[in-house]
């Protein structure tokens, strides 16, 4: 089948509209229309339904293995101009509120100190979004907090360890320096980012809620910087990895709550990327340093 068909028709599917699928591959749509026949016609059997507006069933079956096929030709040429070239290049990847915080300001220093010349793009976010950005192909990795993220064939997640945490408050707190209870520190506004559902379902009973209710948290951020600048400045209780909150509590800016029945809260930090993509140089470069950092900053996790 021809390669160029088969692009056509996964945008197809995706768009679920001729027009825009024409637009999205640059193509008139007369001129797509053909294609899509064509492609058909080497099938012998309808794709689309034009009136669902849909894939047929042999449409499904079709598209699935034309995906693989697209991504295992991007990967070869990828490959053929990783073996061509030397050159570290341009490097995009993406990573989680915590190892934002945590691991990523020693990462950038080491790739940058030691190879001033390359591109970096890092995007900052939650597993979810990051998930979409590299199924897209448009980041290399991502590392971030995994427990949530969807059992699927082409992931690839190479485990970074625990870091642990817990709710912290300004020295100032009403609630500073004494055992209090979760509802307690919630009465205040509880600041989080985007916490696995196990823990949420925790707190959620904690808070008396019905099984499997989850809270509605004062303020949910992905900006580690946030929370803490929160903390500082107002009486609402954050969540924190203890290395997001490490410098602040030895100035004495921050402490953490005793919170009575508390659950365990700790990022889960994994790498994760496609399998079967070969990582170009830089990117294998900077899985090594995001490996190392983690193993010195998740130290004290490992112990306890």
């Amino acid at each position: 089948m021809d390669l160029k068909r088969l692009r056509h028709f996964v945008a197809l599917a995706e768009e679920r509209h001729f027009a825009r699928a024409a637009e999205r591959v640059h193509l008139s749509q007369p001129a797509f229309s053909r294609s899509i026949q064509a492609l058909e016609g080497e099938a012998g059997m309808p794709l689309f339904d034009r009136d669902a507006g849909r894939p047929t069933p042999a449409g499904e079956f079709v598209l699935a293995r034309a995906r693989r096929l697209l991504f295992d030709v991007r990967n070869l040429r990828r490959d053929v101009d990783l073996y061509r070239g030397a050159a570290l290049g341009a490097l995009a990847f993406g990573v989680g509120p915590f190892p934002a915080a945590t691991l990523l300001p020693s990462v950038l220093l080491q790739l940058r100190t030691a190879h001033p010349g390359v591109q970096l793009r890092v995007e900052v976010s939650n597993w979810t979004l990051l998930l979409d950005r590299l199924l897209a192909e448009d980041i290399e990795f991502f590392v971030a907090d995994i427990r949530d993220l969807p059992v699927r064939p082409e992931l690839a997640i190479a485990h970074l360890g625990f870091q642990l945490g817990g709710l912290y408050v300004r020295a100032s707190h009403p609630l500073a320096g004494r055992r209090c209870t979760f509802a307690q520190a919630w009465a205040h506004g509880v600041a989080t980012s985007r916490l696995p559902l196990v823990v949420r379902r925790a707190l959620g009973r904690l808070l008396g809620l019905r099984k499997g209710e989850t809270p509605a948290f004062a303020l949910e951020c992905d900006d580690v910087s946030i929370l803490r600048g929160l903390a500082l400045t107002t009486d609402a209780a954050c969540a924190l990895t203890h290395a997001a909150a490490k410098a602040d509590v030895a100035a004495g800016r921050l402490v953490p709550l005793e919170v009575d029945g508390l659950p365990r809260l700790a990022s889960e930090m994994g790498i994760v990327s496609l399998q079967g993509r070969t990582h170009a140089p830089l990117a294998v470069r900077a899985i090594a340093l995001m490996g190392g950092v983690a193993r010195t900053v998740n130290a004290p996790a490992a112990a306890a």
